[in-house]
């Protein structure tokens, strides 16, 4: 080749000095972002991430185990631990280390500016708001239930049941809990948690524990439907009637949680998850045959027949806890089956009131009561679903798990281990 071929034309150089500085300023815009990131707290979230001074199940378990020598969780070889307790550990992950209180079972900006300009002013308004944010009180204060509606003495008995389930939550997440600067996960930390502004009430939502009566319950209070009795099932679940606390934007999101009464309702772990597994594979389902069915069959039944794999219907129990204890699920999580300390954050959010599905009916009226709802207006104690099938009970729990060896019992239970924790359930016969 002769130098003069070597030699580049003045298009060339333009065009070369052009990229160059378009890499350039791309570069430079990158790293603005990465820096900002760093100062402000927002940015991309890793849920699996654990924040500092996390008080993982193990140290949990050292503590009991220390207070109380009988206590023993059994221990299994390190490769399947690894394997199989890896969702488990992680939920215990999520506490650090404040106080806290207890629980049992549209954007409104409608305006058609570009996403690019909203994503924009979100991102300044989000900055700004977390410098004041950072200055107020993390995790929020817990409030002395109002009790001046209450007029009948017949509610003594739950109402110190109440204040026991409170004050042991509470403890809990003293001792164990702890947090450090949430604010990056605060709007998927308040997901499942509907919102009655007329009575105030903020109600987190968890599957198998009462929660498609306590919706029902909640659009009555909004004005939605004359009575709980009239309501479908699909139109409390896929009507979206409902606000949800995320809705709303930060400044909506802290007041409410700041304000208003915060309820929970849980269930026993175990008994909870049969109730899921009774409900969504027992039953013709068209959303968890075919999404969660299929996977679950492929993965766990050897020798599968093609009738099988195609509809996704007959999963097993076992196959199901095979499923939920792998770590390398083939299918994601479901809120039917995930941990309380996952859907509602109990030792990040002060809940008010903490019912329990064992004591469902009562615990709801005395709530109504609390916040001032019609007198007339009584929480609904039929079955949303297969109202012909036995309840999930203690001994209906006891029939499935018999098809499962001791280690997967086991499993199951460290699965839940923060749920039985923060809850007072008693430990299951494993």
């Amino acid at each position: 080749m002769q130098p003069s071929e070597m030699v580049m034309n003045p298009k060339q150089v333009f065009f070369s000095v052009l990229i160059f500085g378009v890499a350039g300023l791309l570069l430079f815009m990158y790293l603005q972002v990465w820096i900002e990131e760093q100062h402000t707290g927002w940015g991309p979230v890793n849920y699996l991430q654990p924040v500092s001074r996390i008080m993982t199940r193990e140290k949990i378990r050292d503590h009991i185990t220390d207070q109380h020598p009988k206590f023993h969780m059994a221990e299994y070889p390190k490769e399947k631990k690894e394997n199989l307790l890896h969702n488990s550990e992680r939920s215990a992950r999520v506490l650090t280390e404040t106080s806290h209180s207890q629980g049992e079972d549209q954007p409104l900006d409608k305006t058609l500016e570009s996403p690019t300009i909203k994503l924009t002013e979100k991102h300044q308004g989000t900055k700004t708001f977390f410098k004041k944010f950072r200055e107020m009180s993390w995790p929020l204060d817990i409030h002395p239930l109002n009790k001046s509606l209450v007029k009948d003495n017949k509610w003594r008995r739950i109402d110190a049941t109440q204040e026991k389930r409170r004050s042991f939550l509470q403890e809990f997440c003293k001792k164990y809990g702890g947090v450090s600067y949430p604010h990056s996960h605060l709007f998927h930390m308040v997901s499942r948690i509907y919102v009655e502004d007329k009575h105030k009430i903020l109600y987190c939502e968890v599957p198998k524990a009462g929660c498609s009566n306590w919706k029902r319950i909640l659009m009555v209070l909004n004005g939605l439907a004359p009575s709980a009795y009239n309501i479908s099932h699909d139109a409390v679940h896929y009507g979206k009637h409902l606000k949800k606390l995320d809705s709303f934007d930060l400044q909506g999101v802290y007041t409410r949680l700041n304000t208003y009464t915060k309820a929970v309702f849980v269930r026993d772990p175990m008994e909870r998850l049969v109730s899921a597994f009774r409900d969504k594979f027992e039953h013709p389902n068209s959303y968890y045959h075919p999404v969660f069915g299929k996977a679950i069959i492929k993965k766990y039944r050897p020798n599968v027949c093609e009738k099988a794999l195609n509809n996704g219907s007959g999963v097993k129990f076992k196959e199901f806890i095979h499923y939920l204890l792998d770590s390398h699920r083939p299918v994601g999580m479901d809120i039917h089956w995930e941990k309380v300390s996952k859907l509602c954050y109990p030792c990040l959010i002060n809940y008010d009131f903490v019912g329990k599905f064992e004591t469902l009916e009562e615990d709801a009226n005395y709530f109504l009561q609390l916040i001032g709802a019609p007198k007339e207006l009584k929480f609904p104690n039929f079955k949303d679903r297969h109202s012909s099938d036995e309840r999930t009970n203690a001994q209906v729990v006891r029939q499935y798990l018999k098809d499962l060896t001791k280690t997967e019992r086991q499993l199951i239970y460290d699965f839940y281990y923060l749920d039985y924790l923060m809850f007072n359930y008693t430990t299951p016969f494993l």
